[in-house]
């Protein structure tokens, strides 16, 4: 009977692990790009999560708008924490059929299939003008765009020769937040030519409303030329320079209809909780976490607001630092935050945590939204050992027993009472007087020596300080003085190559200036006073770019050359 038990239990395990490999089993497919010409190739990328053959996927469906020109195949395995996994994608250059709106319907393998995407196919290109080679140009995805809002820069080189040492002068705009996105290279066919293509691409967040300008950018390379031996050193064939046409955006102002919080300019704004234990079982004293998790398209991470937790009666809250990302997509930037906390009830009932609404202005429809929350009610039950309804303070570490081993017996024996505080009594007196020891051998090795030349301040970190005051103009611009008074204090920090900065107090201390340490006040005012969302931040922008005009006494030098695809080696 026991071994008939064991083999059943082991059919058991196998019958699992088998229905948990296949609930972990996915299926998914991505283009690198939404929007293409017709002519244009794109990437279309089907991955398995769990090794399955992609080769017997059905690509017919493909097949009604888009002609397949290329595909290739990897796989990958690995073995971590004692968990197998392997993946394989499937790669598949494809060109669209026609011009319009474009399904790549769902494809299927197996019990498994894909969603389904759409792809834009717009008009061919026009013919290159003259006998150009070589092209090279820039473009916006808007004209108008709010301050603080998204706007896509593509810069696109199109070259129908090989071409050698491709370099890109760096975007740089003062009035605005850049980011560079991932590249992208594919083939067009132009009246019968085929063309390489590759693009860079920003997203920018102007901080200013006004007209914001995206000067000429620059391309230059050198036409590759055939070598005539091996030992032909020439640097290869002609100079090549292109520009592109400066580009006007009109960065729109906050609307005056917008309520007094934070300015979030999107595509699209969303909020969804998650709990660690259903909120419908939970006990007085016992501890729940929950997951708040905000994202929104159009939007750096960095932007979007913090969750608050009001008071609740029957129940304490304990926040967690929160999660801040970037993530990419044909469309740009998303950004996202995740914050949490611990709830512990302290009260058996019936209680409410209230909803959340978090207001958002819709770039696509021009309009005021609410991201929601519902209220979310608990019905908590009482402890099992109830005495009182105290309220339960975080839970501390433990502190470990004091062990010594003992060889006679060979075992470990835990030290408590007076015991344990005799040990490190002793053991606190030879630690001190190794430090003694210690301290008086340096004085002694020190004397009639020369002390050594102490080193010169380091230089600020013009990366760190150049990031920290576009933060502190952000957060001035949109009014938010939470954000605002952390980046004034990172700023001052790297512009003053002083980290021990940590404090308004110590920001008005370094710089000394009126104006600054009249729009501290202020900011400081409103933080503590309950008027945080009504804050406005133009007097501190303006301080802190005089101080900074002033303080930057090393010129900038030359930008480095943004390489376009460097060849590896």
């Amino acid at each position: 009977m026991k071994r008939i038990g064991r083999v059943l239990g082991t059919l058991g395990i196998l019958i699992l692990a088998c229905s948990a490999t296949a609930s972990w089993a996915a299926l998914t497919a991505s283009v690198d790009r939404d929007r293409v010409a017709l002519g244009d190739t794109l990437q279309l990328t089907i991955a398995a999560t769990n090794g399955e053959d992609l080769g017997d996927i059905d690509l017919r469906p493909l097949e009604a708008d888009f002609e397949i020109l290329r595909r290739s195949n990897s796989s990958k395995t690995s073995y971590i924490n004692g968990q197998f996994s392997s993946s394989t994608e499937l790669v598949l250059d494809i060109t669209p059929l026609r011009e319009g709106a474009l399904s790549i319907p769902a494809l299927r393998l197996g019990g498994l299939s894909t969603d389904a995407l759409v792809v834009v196919a717009g008009p061919p290109p026009k013919g290159t003008a003259g006998d150009q080679s070589v092209l090279f140009e820039a473009e916006v995805d808007r004209s108008q765009v709010y301050v603080q809002g998204q706007v896509i820069l593509t810069l696109r080189l199109q070259q129908g020769i090989n071409l050698d040492d491709r370099n890109i002068t760096q975007l740089n705009l003062d009035n605005a937040f850049v980011r560079p996105l991932e590249q992208n290279s594919f083939q067009r066919t132009v009246s019968g030519r085929t063309w390489l293509v590759h693009e860079v691409r920003y997203a920018i967040f102007p901080e200013q409303s006004g007209t914001l300008v995206i000067p000429t950018q620059t391309f230059s390379a050198r036409e590759a030329a055939p070598r005539r031996s091996l030992f032909d050193l020439r640097g290869g064939g002609r100079q090549l320079r292109r520009n592109t046409e400066p580009l006007t955006i009109e960065v729109l102002p906050r609307p005056a209809s917008y309520p007094s919080a934070e300015w979030l300019p999107a595509a699209s704004l969303s909020i969804e909780e998650t709990w660690s234990t259903p909120p419908e079982r939970l006990k007085v004293g016992e501890s729940a976490t929950r997951t708040i998790t905000i994202r929104g398209e159009g939007l750096q991470g960095a932007q979007l607001p913090p969750v608050m937790f009001p008071s609740t009666q029957g129940l304490k809250f304990y926040p967690d630092q929160p999660t801040i990302s970037d993530s990419e997509s044909a469309t740009g930037l998303t950004g996202t935050r995740v914050d949490s906390v611990a709830v512990v009830p302290t009260q058996a009932g019936k209680w409410q945590i209230p909803e959340l609404r978090i207001p958002w202005w819709d770039t696509r429809s021009n309009e005021l939204r609410y991201a929601v929350l519902p209220p979310r009610e608990l019905d908590v039950a009482a402890a099992n050992n109830p005495a009182t309804d105290i309220a339960p303070t975080p839970p501390q570490p433990a502190t470990p027993p004091t062990v010594v081993f003992d060889p006679a017996a060979d075992s470990v024996i835990p030290l408590t009472g007076n015991d344990s505080s005799r040990i490190w009594q002793i053991l606190c007196a030879i630690t001190a007087a190794g430090w003694l020891l210690t301290l008086g051998y340096l004085v002694w090795s020190r004397r009639g020596t020369r002390p050594l030349p102490r080193p010169a301040a380091p230089k600020g970190d013009n990366q760190s300080e150049q990031k920290a005051f576009k933060e502190l103009v952000a957060a001035c611009a949109s009014g938010n003085s939470r954000q605002a008074r952390q980046a004034v204090i990172h700023w001052a920090a790297a512009l003053k190559s002083v980290p021990e900065i940590a404090s308004l107090a110590q920001v008005s201390a370094a710089f000394d200036d009126p104006a600054l340490n009249s729009a501290l006040e202020a900011l400081n005012a409103a933080l503590y006073s309950g008027a945080a969302s009504s804050w406005q931040g133009a007097a501190l922008a303006d301080a802190a770019k005089r101080l900074r005009q002033m303080h930057r006494r090393t010129p900038a030098g030359d930008k480095p050359a943004l390489q376009l695809y460097p060849s590896p080696g």
